[in-house]
């Protein structure tokens, strides 16, 4: 095809996608088809990635396909292992798609479908996958380094120093959050615990079957685990009813929390190959297709979109998430548009496995533009159902009431009719005893998902489908719980190796252990904590999984511009301080709402003082007594970290401008910390 054709059929594209993101953007009064939604979607991403992320990829950072990466100079056969492009795409994918780009559109479109359509798209191809390629070949260009380890040696120690403990605790409420929305989608759910626990001897099997009884066969490997874990979701419903096994994987929220915090331990020290890359690698055919299986059964279905472009719920009165629309929409909607979660995969595991830097591009910018596919995809599941069913699956007990009948009384007084019996009609569809008050946003995603897929494929597996979609979310969640764990365990040593050089060993086993452990204690006590908060624990949780998570990305972003400046690339560092000035000053407005906002909703040190007043003049139910004074505790905690987040971020934004100015006029600054270069023929080239 001659040059002139190609640019004819980019343009093309580019002119398809900008006519259907206008009809979804102008469409006013009537309901609008989802299929508009996808090719909006699809034009957008093929445009950004064709053109934008292979400008920025060879403009930006030269990308050298001739440079040795530090998976060949460095191979240890444990965390230093070339690996192929699509295996590797496959492990980052899987390892940054966690709970945030199906749990935050689909607790977003509480709003409405359009504001989280367009932020979903703009802050992904401008912000997201930007920063997730960037700080994947900074890290590269040093030997796979952290993100905090990258801010001390580029920046020096305060903002490194501020960076390392921010990252941390950062990363802490990440994986707290993700594994709550997990408890939350398996709790009594006998037939989803069941197949997500036998997702772990899976892929374990299958890690075995490709290292040793038939390596280097991964596509037999694949087949096998695919199998099985088909085979594994269609069990689950005997399982569940059966009168002797059912109990055994019939399980509530602490419990579950305790086998959630033990996996993730066991998780975090097991090599790679034997249980992350497998995982991640089949877990990522089970996202990608059935993300494209839901998208061909929109483009065969072409349901409408119920929920409004815009609701009532934009005022700050929303019974999913608090808060205005601005700053609450973005905080919300989280990794699906810009994730730093994803800064700290990009600079922790990945870059040990990137076996070429011409796969920058398709591991960085590729993953992320697919994970933001996959909040636009959860974002038309929701929005498909009716918005009084939405809203009573999503809706705690205690914001509109604990019977069938109180619930469905508030949700229709809002102008969102729904009955009892209808909810009481679609649980037993779906296999399940209840769909009231399953928070966490995974359930309704399940419900929506297993709806498309009935009207598409027949309604005789409809509970199939829902506990598939169960697993398939769940997948996406365990996956980074098993990243982000193995991802904090690196930061926690890089930070403590300042302190004692053994406990900064990677390659030491107890070393590995005991920062596996105590890292695991952290984030499972905030997971604990959500999980016996009355209100379902996302309420409180997910605004400062959101907030935390942007600062992050704030900070990320910041640090490559920062090393942008200092490779003689100043012409360029708009690429990554726009995003990073437009993060930073909207999560500042967000903290700022959390922590002086008067709503005890939204503040929460209004909640805190709130609940302790209720405490004080005795006039909680019992059930809540006990855990009051934790919750209590854990709201003005949340507020401390909130101020020390915001401390972090702005340290680092100061220091990033501070040590730009100063290399640009000439002045010392911390050296640049890239590995000198050698060349691809000088070590051994990984196998394809």
């Amino acid at each position: 095809m001659s040059a002139v054709m190609r640019n004819l059929v980019w343009v093309v594209i580019g002119a398809l996608g900008a006519v259907c993101l206008g009809v979804i953007a102008l469409n006013r009064g009537e309901t609008i088809n989802a299929f508009w939604f996808i090719a909006a979607a699809a034009g957008v991403y093929a445009v950004a990635y064709r053109l934008y992320a292979g400008w920025i990829a060879a403009r930006v950072m030269s990308a050298d396909p001739g440079r040795a990466t530090p998976a060949q100079r460095l191979n240890d056969g444990r965390d230093y292992v070339p690996t192929h492009r699509w295996i590797t795409f496959g492990h980052h994918f899987a390892a940054i798609a966690g709970a945030g780009p199906l749990v935050g559109p689909t607790l977003a479109a509480q709003f409405g479908y359009l504001p989280g359509t367009l932020w979903l798209l703009a802050g992904a191809v401008l912000g997201g996958c930007v920063q997730d390629m960037i700080i994947l070949w900074c890290s590269t260009r040093r030997d796979g380094r952290t993100l905090g380890q990258m801010a001390r040696d580029e920046m020096g120690p305060i903002a490194g120093t501020a960076a390392l403990i921010g990252t941390l605790l950062i990363m802490v409420l990440i994986v707290a959050v993700l594994g709550l929305v997990v408890v939350n989608a398996m709790k009594h759910s006998p037939w989803g615990t069941f197949t997500v626990a036998m997702t772990i001897p899976i892929a374990i099997l299958v890690g075995i079957y490709m290292r040793t009884i038939r390596p280097g066969r991964v596509l037999e490997g694949s087949l096998i685990g695919l199998v099985l874990l088909l085979a594994a979701t269609v069990g689950g419903g005997w399982v569940a009813h059966h009168p002797v096994l059912g109990p055994l994987f019939d399980f509530d929220g602490p419990e579950l929390a305790l086998m959630v915090i033990g996996y993730g331990l066991v998780a975090a020290i097991m090599p790679v190959w034997l249980l992350l890359a497998p995982r991640d690698y089949i877990s990522t055919f089970i996202k990608i297709g059935a993300i494209l299986l839901l998208a061909f059964a929109v483009v065969i279905l072409r349901p409408d979109m119920h929920m409004p472009a815009l609701t009532r719920f934009v005022d700050g009165t929303g019974p999913v998430v608090a808060g205005d629309i601005y700053p609450f929409l973005f905080i919300t909607i989280a990794c699906g548009a810009v994730s730093g979660f994803h800064a700290l995969i990009s600079s922790g595991t990945t870059p040990k496995l990137i076996a070429n830097e011409a796969d920058l591009r398709l591991v960085g910018y590729g993953s992320m533009a697919m994970e933001s596919f996959v909040g636009i995809m959860a974002l038309v599941a929701a929005c498909v159902l009716e918005p009084g069913v939405y809203f009573a699956i999503n809706s705690a007990a205690g914001v509109v009431g604990a019977t069938a009948e109180q619930a469905t009384a508030t949700i229709t007084a809002w102008g969102f009719p729904v009955t009892p019996e209808r909810m009481q009609e679609l649980a037993t569809a779906m296999g399940e005893s209840t769909l009231f008050h399953r928070t966490g946003g995974a359930p309704s995603l399940a419900v929506g998902m297993a709806t498309i897929f009935a009207g598409a494929f027949g309604q005789g597996l409809l509970a199939v489908w829902y506990h598939f979609a169960i697993m398939f979310e769940a997948l996406f969640i365990l996956t980074a719980v098993d990243a982000g764990t193995r991802v904090g365990r690196f930061m926690l040593q890089d930070m403590l190796g300042n302190l004692w050089r053994p406990l900064g060993n990677t390659s030491s086993y107890p070393s590995t252990v005991v920062c596996s452990a105590v890292f695991v204690a952290m984030w499972g006590y905030f997971l604990y904590i959500g999980v016996i908060d009355p209100l379902g624990g996302i309420n409180i949780l997910w605004p400062l999984f959101g907030i935390s998570n942007q600062m992050l990305a704030a900070i990320a972003l910041a640090v490559a511009s920062t090393i942008l400046v200092k490779s003689g690339k100043l012409r360029y560092v708009w690429v990554t301080a726009a995003p990073a000035a437009f993060l930073a000053v909207t999560t500042t407005v967000a903290a700022w709402e959390k922590l002086f906002s008067a709503d005890p909703r939204v503040g929460f040190l209004a909640g805190a003082d709130a609940l302790a007043a209720k405490l004080a003049a005795g006039t909680l139910p019992a059930a809540q007594l006990a855990a009051a004074p934790k919750l209590i505790f854990n709201q003005r905690l949340d507020a401390a970290l909130t101020v020390f987040f915001v401390i972090v971020l702005w340290v680092t934004i100061v220091e990033a401008v501070r040590i730009s100015r100063r290399h640009i006029a000439g002045r010392s600054v911390p050296p640049l910390t890239e590995t000198p270069r050698v060349p691809l023929g000088a070590v051994p080239a990984a196998g394809d």
